[in-house]
């Protein structure tokens, strides 16, 4: 039997609201002169289910090519500058690890910036997969990253458990979708939720999973 655990990224594992803040103000006030919105804002338009966030975030109907193009190459450098990981996230890491728990990431940023993120985290080699928006045709709430993710296992859903968990309803419909559990993590950027199977601390996984 195998024990997966897929964690989403920013808001779960790390703390990246102020790069994702810097990054998205850049870009505001690089093509059209906007004054910069707070972490905040940015955080809670990046979590609500439905939302436009180039309308949110600079004011254009959809993304334009100029702004993603300008977001990117600034988040690149920006990226790795002032992310943390969460209280108690490296210990339960070390402790799935040692229990033979198979982790991944799914993350709805692109998979080039969260692997540079976990790695300079220094906790890149301890999941088998991290894949982001990029790789697939639909991001989460679609199940399709973790459908690729179970694929890479083999996962066999007679024998085998996987759970993901995320800070955002879309990490819970996710799994839902692909007919998986999940855990609500409330740490991160989302702290109140009418989910019922929640975590307040990481430490609380441990006991779930194990």
């Amino acid at each position: 039997m195998q024990n997966i655990v897929i964690f989403d990224m920013d808001g779960t594992l790390i703390d990246s609201k102020k790069d994702i803040t810097i990054s998205v103000n850049h870009v505001r006030e690089l093509h059209y002169k906007l004054a910069p919105l707070s972490e905040a804002f940015i955080v809670e338009a990046i979590n609500k289910e439905v939302r436009n966030l180039p309308e949110l975030f600079y004011e254009t109907p959809e993304y334009q090519k100029q702004d993603m193009h300008a977001f990117e190459a600034h988040y690149e450098e920006q990226c790795v500058k002032s992310p943390y990981l969460y209280a108690g996230i490296q210990e339960i890491l070390d402790a799935l690890k040692n229990a033979n728990v198979k982790l991944s990431v799914a993350t709805n940023a692109p998979t080039k910036f969260a692997k540079r993120m976990l790695a300079s985290l220094s906790v890149e080699h301890y999941f088998d997969v991290i894949i982001g928006a990029d790789a697939v045709s639909h991001s989460k709430p679609s199940p399709e990253m973790l459908h690729k993710i179970l694929e890479y296992y083999d996962y066999d859903k007679t024998k085998d458990k996987a759970l993901m968990i995320g800070d955002n309803s879309k990490d819970i419909l996710s799994a839902q979708n692909a007919n998986i559990d999940s855990l609500f993590a409330t740490w991160g950027f989302s702290p109140e939720t009418d989910y019922l199977n929640k975590v307040d601390k990481p430490q609380e996984i441990l006991s779930i999973v194990l």
